[in-house]
């Protein structure tokens, strides 16, 4: 089921009820971009401590925004045994043009491509998405309203706006009073700005907003008076409608926060970044307080990627690249619980995916991730119980034997794994660093060391000293085939790197405690042979 900003106040009830009774949510979001194409050191990297890496991905996140949001909501059947109902939701999103508030974003080519070539419909995202603020931003925008210091922006923009003015002032000559016209085409939070122009600028009409779009009644300024000051359309009243209104999805946002429900995702370190720097604020400095924030607004995590790379190759399943892929073979004979697992079924307005496989479709891959969460964790009950079956498995079970993977999220490419939202992050399990020494190759470059190892397999590269570059590779394998190919190479020799060895830091040191010490021993020597 797709959401826009037309029909999105009107869903938000069923939303709301929907998520309350709710075992869990899947979430996945479609960006306009991923990362910047940042070069030299901005560039993220296996040598990249989480703070590090969370600080240069922090730059991609405030560049890029989100132009989709799929939710699954999954709720487990009333009276049926282990059996599950998903309601899954597109949403399509773009910032609040409204007031003093214009958000600027980047597109990034690649990422246009790939959604292009999926079939996203780019139509809904720019034309009709849902809007949305931040906390912060909400500030900004609720003084200026409440104030009345405000000013039309890009939503319907001045020209469009004098259009309506005109339309209307024309209409007003002619009509006689109780009479009314309408402004058809305009919803959502515009039409509380159309009505807002409207009545600031005609004092002898009154507008309201019907379904066929915004009705524009001619009244005496004495009734004009009554209705501003009737109990339903007080000017609080009606600036606090534009407000919510104009918050759009991040009233949503802040339901889902409310109800607390695991969210589990597949992949979903940028999904959390952009959750907190779209709707909540906008993302600190501190990395700590980042996992801070997250944790206190989502206190379940679970990142199925997290969990099937952690468990793949004791099942001896079959090697996977993709949400896709995993789901495929989790529905497959070769999942040895296939028969016995959780029953999966679509709501009656979603049945779509039933028939229709729609890879990076967000309400797609939100659906998948909450049916592998439900797949490996009847796997993991099963294995606790000694592959017996296991009568009627509620959902707290299923939490019970995810526990170990709850709040760890997989981090791509950083000195570890993954990211521990409810404390400290665990230490590194990459392969150890290695120190490559360069021999007669003067001047060479990063690029060049790493173009030199590629087609063996790939490092991350890092200049040590002017002859010695680090290697990090993420793949055990890798470092020891470098290590067996290159330990006696002539020109480039590889080693294992020690700190206490190889850093210039510690040389440095040492070379001054030699001068220091000899210089003391020449001292002394010198003391004890004169008179």
């Amino acid at each position: 089921m797709d959401v826009c900003a037309d029909d999105f106040e009107q869903t938000l009830p069923l939303l709301q009820e929907l998520v309350l009774d709710a075992d869990f949510v899947g979430l996945d979001i479609e960006f306009t971009g991923l990362r910047s194409s940042l070069c030299g050191p901005q560039q993220i990297s296996l040598f990249d401590l989480p703070s590090e890496w969370y600080l240069k991905t922090r730059q991609s996140v405030q560049q890029f925004t989100i132009c989709q949001i799929g939710l699954s909501v999954f709720s487990s059947v009333e009276g049926e045994s282990n059996k599950y109902v998903a309601h899954s939701c597109n949403f399509f999103l773009f910032p609040t043009t409204f007031g003093i508030l214009d958000s600027e974003f980047s597109f990034q080519a690649s990422s246009v491509q790939f959604l292009n070539q999926y079939g996203f419909n780019y139509n809904k995202f720019l034309k009709n998405g849902i809007p949305y603020m931040n906390e912060e931003q909400e500030k900004k925008i609720k003084h200026s309203v409440l104030t009345g210091n405000w000013r039309v922006r890009s939503s319907l923009d001045k020209d469009q706006i004098k259009v309506v003015i005109d339309e209307v002032t024309r209409w007003l000559d002619l009509a006689e009073e109780g009479e009314w016209m309408t402004l058809p085409g305009i919803a959502g939070f515009q039409a509380f700005e159309v009505q807002l122009v409207l009545r600031q600028a005609l004092p002898n009409i009154w507008t309201e907003v019907k379904e066929k779009g915004v009705i524009v009644k001619k009244v005496s300024r004495q009734h004009r008076w009554y209705l501003e000051h009737a109990s339903s359309d007080r000017a609080s009243c009606w600036k606090e409608q534009i407000l919510l209104s104009a918050k759009g999805f991040s009233v949503f946002f802040q339901m889902l926060v409310k109800a607390q429900k695991p969210l589990v995702g597949h992949n979903m370190m940028m999904d959390l970044l952009h959750l907190h720097e779209k709707f909540f604020r906008p993302l600190p400095e501190s990395y700590d307080q980042f996992k801070q924030n997250i944790h206190s607004l989502f206190p379940v995590l679970i990142d199925t990627k997290n969990v099937t790379k952690d468990i793949w190759k004791e099942l001896h399943f079959p090697r996977v690249s993709n949400l896709s892929e995993v789901y495929e073979v989790l529905n497959s004979n070769l999942n040895p619980t296939k028969n016995s697992g959780p029953v999966i079924v679509h709501a009656s307005k979603c049945e779509r995916y039933a028939k229709t496989k729609c890879p990076h479709e967000a309400a797609y891959d939100a659906f998948l991730c909450g049916s592998v969460l439900l797949r490996v964790a009847h796997l993991l009950l099963q294995r606790v119980h000694s592959n017996a079956p296991v009568a009627e498995p509620a959902f707290l079970q299923y939490l019970d034997v995810l526990a170990p993977y709850v709040n760890q999220v997989n981090l791509i490419r950083a000195g570890v794994p993954k990211i521990n939202f409810s404390g400290p992050d665990y230490p590194s399990v990459r392969p150890p660093i290695l120190i490559l020494r360069i021999r007669r190759w003067p001047g060479v470059s990063e690029q060049q060391v790493y173009c030199e190892f590629q087609n063996l397999c790939k490092f991350d590269v890092r200049r040590l000293t002017q002859n010695q570059f680090l290697l990090l590779t993420n793949k055990f394998k890798d470092a020891r085939s470098v290590l067996k190919e290159y330990r006696c190479h002539p020109t480039l020799q590889v080693t294992l790197y020690r700190y206490w060895r190889h850093s210039p830091n510690i040389t440095c040191v040492l070379q001054v405690c030699s001068v220091v010490t000899a210089w003391a021993l020449l001292a002394f020597l010198l003391g004890r042979a004169g008179p």
